[in-house]
């Protein structure tokens, strides 16, 4: 089967030659999680199914604010003391201050917004490593996150606060065993994919870029739609569509489009790739860097809001490890060490792996410094992976 660029076919090996790291990845995750359908009936049921979308969302949130410092170049350690930190806040406006649920919301992502700002501050203007601003930023936000909660756990939310991270829409259709309204839901987004990679492909086709052979194009798409459509199905066999994976979603294609297809994006993807030619070019890199940072800083507010909603409170040592959770979603999933190279479903699929992983030990009734161990092996493999990887690029040039 070939590939068409302007009427000249191109092989398929080709194509996925060239797309190596991110084809690549796919096929770990499938390995992955076929491993731990075999080793455990369980894994694939629809509650378990539903239990990782509830109790893994706040990597992929991480993961996604996470890929565009990793791709500018930087690196961002404090994003798991401001999910703690904008928890607290949350649950002091909330629980002890008897607010409404949004005003709790609102407080969080104010103080995202804030410590943003401060850490953009001093790597953008003052010039400091991200790595050493956010090193700072870890030990900061958490004594201030002790401070605030005055070294006690508040609980609980209870409402609709708890419900952000727990609730589930369904029964809007009814149904016979499954909820209508997720398939529909899910038929509906198969159905943007289908569409969203048509126009994909005929604005490569005039542009005179490889794409798939048109019978390869339509497997692609009655493959992924097959798989959205059961994953769906599951979820409508449990409780139905949860709330945060809607938040996901929106969170997913958003960023997709401002990576891939605004200005802001593509002078990220400029800077991580060379900042000297960036600069030269007349990109704001300043500007840029600070953004970047405020960006992450609302994400992990988002983050420390869906997770104190899941625990249904706030405690002092919340978000402990979530940063390396966040960052080694992104190397998995293809972002460079170097800067410059990554995608927002590469880091999705990223941390899905580490998502998967930590589940189906769970099942398995692995214990926890096993389960440390075994990421710290798939971690180390992913960046391997990166460095051979550009060591054969650049010895093809």
């Amino acid at each position: 089967m070939t590939t068409t660029v302007a009427g000249v076919g191109v092989g398929v090996r080709d194509l996925v030659t060239r797309n190596v790291r991110q084809s690549g990845i796919f096929v770990a995750f499938i390995a992955i999680v076929a491993l731990f359908s075999v080793l455990n009936s369980d894994f694939l049921s629809p509650g378990n199914l539903t239990n990782i979308v509830l109790q893994y969302s706040y990597v992929l949130i991480l993961a996604t604010g996470m890929l565009m410092v990793i791709v500018l170049g930087q690196i961002d350690l404090s994003v798991g003391s401001v999910v703690a930190l904008t928890g607290a806040v949350a649950a002091e406006v909330v629980i002890k201050g008897h607010a409404p649920w949004y005003v709790g919301v609102l407080s969080a992502l104010v103080v995202g917004f804030l410590v943003g700002c401060w850490q953009g501050f001093w790597v953008a203007s003052v010039g400091i490593p991200g790595f050493i601003v956010t090193l700072a930023g870890m030990l900061l936000f958490r004594g201030l996150t002790y401070i605030v909660l005055n070294n006690i756990s508040l609980s609980p939310f209870n409402g609709t606060y708890y419900g952000i991270a727990n609730g589930f829409l369904n029964g809007l259709f009814g149904g016979y065993g499954i909820d209508t309204f997720t398939v529909v839901i899910f038929a509906i987004a198969v159905v943007g994919y289908a569409v969203s990679q048509w126009r994909t492909r005929r604005g490569r086709i005039a542009y005179q870029q490889v794409v798939e052979s048109m019978p390869l194009f339509v497997a692609k798409i009655v493959v992924v739609a097959a798989v959205v459509m059961w994953f769906g199905s599951q979820l409508a066999r449990s409780r139905g569509l949860p709330i945060v994976l809607i938040l996901l979603a929106v969170l997913i294609i958003a960023y997709s489009i401002v990576m891939q297809k605004s200005v802001f994006g593509r002078h990220i993807y400029a800077i991580g790739g060379n900042l000297n030619a960036a600069q030269l070019s007349g990109v704001k890199v300043r500007k840029v860097t600070f953004w970047t940072f405020v960006n992450m800083g609302v994400l992990a507010s988002v983050a420390g809001v869906v997770f104190s909603a899941r625990t249904n409170g706030a405690q002092p040592g919340a978000g402990n490890m979530f940063e390396l959770d966040a960052i080694a979603a992104c190397f998995i999933g293809g972002a460079s060490t170097t800067g410059g190279v990554g995608r927002v479903t590469g880091a999705m699929v990223g941390g899905l792996i580490m998502a998967v992983l930590a589940n189906g030990m769970q099942l398995m009734g692995v214990g926890q410094a096993v389960q440390q161990v075994v990421k710290g092996i798939v971690l180390l493999l992913a960046v391997a992976f990166d460095i051979w990887n550009r060591r054969r690029a650049e010895a093809t040039r």
